[in-house]
């Protein structure tokens, strides 16, 4: 679970109900057309814009953002180390068994390019194109949460624009009471400004944020099997293998206890 993500999200919504509380009431920003204005309005457009296919996978990418998928690179280093450690004392073919347990189908398929002997030009433009495809499927789904973030308080200004108009309309001259109700109009138009605001910034753009994360954190991993892979068709040194590993990963990461790495530190 991404509990930094949901204390957060718990947190913004919490303030901003207490902002609200402290000046007036939740009761002053309830409005039945206004919400179904820039929700329904925002989901319609989102509905027009991208295809069944992309809609359907909603569901899939809100759980990945509150309930990722875990990627350890410390873990993926550590597996290419091994890998490399049997094809050098074993030989090439020995990873085929290795590549049959193995549950992970990106590492799976690189470790059979290894054993049926392609070349290294070979392998790295099939695993280019393999990350590059799946970095195109991710980030077309991406684009829904950032076309919805711009979506949003366009919707929330037309409901604005729409409560102006309304209240304008109606507005009488002659009328003395007229005047008195000028502000509880005022405040109605603006609230659909507020809900647009609120579905962009608090819903769309932190949902595509962390799928973007996690998707970087996916690309990584990948990009570590990769350069293992071709680490071992040169014949590297699994010390080598590790090191040169390493270095993909964030300056201020910290190896895991029980790591390679770490245990030679420990050493």
């Amino acid at each position: 679970m991404n509990i930094s993500g949901i204390i957060g999200f718990a947190l913004a919504i919490g303030l901003v109900v207490w902002g609200i509380m402290t000046g007036g009431s939740l009761s002053g920003f309830w409005d039945p057309a206004s919400v179904a204005i820039v929700v329904g309005g925002t989901i319609g457009a989102l509905v027009f814009i991208y295809p069944v296919s992309v809609l359907t996978k909603v569901p899939k990418m809100l759980k990945e953002a509150f309930f990722p998928t875990k990627y350890d690179p410390d873990k993926y280093i550590n597996d290419m180390v091994e890998y490399c450690k049997t094809a050098r004392m074993k030989g090439i073919l020995a990873l085929e068994e290795s590549a049959n347990a193995c549950p992970d189908p990106f590492m799976k398929s690189a470790l059979m390019l290894i054993v049926d002997a392609n070349d290294s030009d070979k392998v790295q433009s099939m695993l280019d194109d393999s990350i590059n495809f799946i970095c195109e499927r991710h980030e077309s789904n991406f684009a829904l949460w950032v076309r919805g973030s711009a979506i949003a308080p366009a919707m929330g200004m037309i409901g604005t624009l729409i409560g102006l108009i309304n209240m304008l309309a109606s507005l009488d001259p002659t009328d003395s009471s007229a005047a008195a109700n000028l502000g509880a109009g005022m405040s109605t138009a603006l609230v659909t400004t507020f809900y647009g605001c609120i579905l962009a910034h608090l819903i769309f753009t932190p949902i595509g944020n962390l799928c973007k994360y996690n998707h970087n954190q996916e690309v990584l991993c990948l990009q570590i099997i990769e350069e293992g892979t071709l680490a071992i068709i040169s014949g590297a040194n699994p010390r080598y293998v590790e090191e040169k590993l390493r270095m993909m990963l964030p300056g201020t990461h910290k190896p895991k206890k029980g790591s390679s790495a770490a245990s030679s530190e420990g050493e």
